[in-house]
C-alpha cells in the first residue's frame, strides 16, 4: 500500500477586531476576524498541514515562515496552490479532503457550498471531493468562549501512475 498517504492538519487562530473573517478563502460577514501573519484562514491552513503532513514535508511554517515580512497578509490561497504544486512535483494528487471547522459563531452553513468550491477549483478538485462540516465547541474551551476558530483537516493523497 505506497500509493496511498493520509496527512491531518490543524490549525486555530484567535480572534479580535479590525480582522476579515476569511474561512475556505472566502471572506464571511463577522464582527471579528482572525488575527495571523498571513490572512489567518484557518481551515485552508489545516488543508496543507494535512497535505505536507501526509508526505512527511514539514508543516506550513516550515514553507512559509511569519517572520517572514513576504507573507505578511498572504492569501491562503495562494499558499495553498504552492503546496498543491509541490505534492503534485512528487507525483502525488489529491483523492479527497474531509474537515471540520470549530466556531461558536457565525453560522457557517450557508457558507460551506461556497468554501468547496473555492477550494476545489484552486486545487482543479470536484467540489464532491473536498468535504467540510462545521460544528461549535458547546461553550466548552477558547473556542466555546468564541476567544478563537479551529479547523481539521484530513487529507488522501493517491499516487499517481
Amino acid at each position: 500500500m505506497t500509493n496511498i498517504r493520509i496527512g491531518n492538519g490543524y490549525d486555530i487562530h484567535k480572534l479580535v477586531e479590525g480582522r476579515p473573517l476569511i474561512l475556505g478563502g472566502i471572506e464571511i460577514s463577522h464582527t471579528v476576524g482572525l488575527l495571523g501573519h498571513s490572512d489567518a484562514d484557518v481551515l485552508t491552513h489545516a488543508i496543507m498541514d494535512a497535505m505536507l503532513g501526509a508526505l512527511s514535508l514539514g508543516d506550513i511554517g516550515l514553507y512559509f515562515p511569519p517572520t517572514d515580512p513576504q507573507w505578511a497578509g498572504a492569501n491562503s490561497l495562494r499558499l495553498l496552490e504552492q503546496v498543491d504544486g509541490l505534492v503534485r512535483s512528487r507525483g502525488w494528487k489529491i483523492g479527497n479532503i474531509d474537515s471540520v471547522i470549530v466556531a461558536e459563531r457565525p453560522k457557517l452553513k450557508p457558507h460551506i457550498k461556497t468554501m468547496q468550491e473555492k477550494l476545489a477549483g484552486v486545487l482543479s478538485l470536484n467540489p464532491d471531493r473536498v468535504s467540510i462540516k462545521a460544528t461549535t465547541n458547546e461553550q466548552l474551551g477558547p473556542v466555546g468562549r468564541e476567544e478563537g476558530i479551529a479547523a481539521y483537516s484530513v487529507v488522501l493523497l493517491i499516487l499517481e501512475q
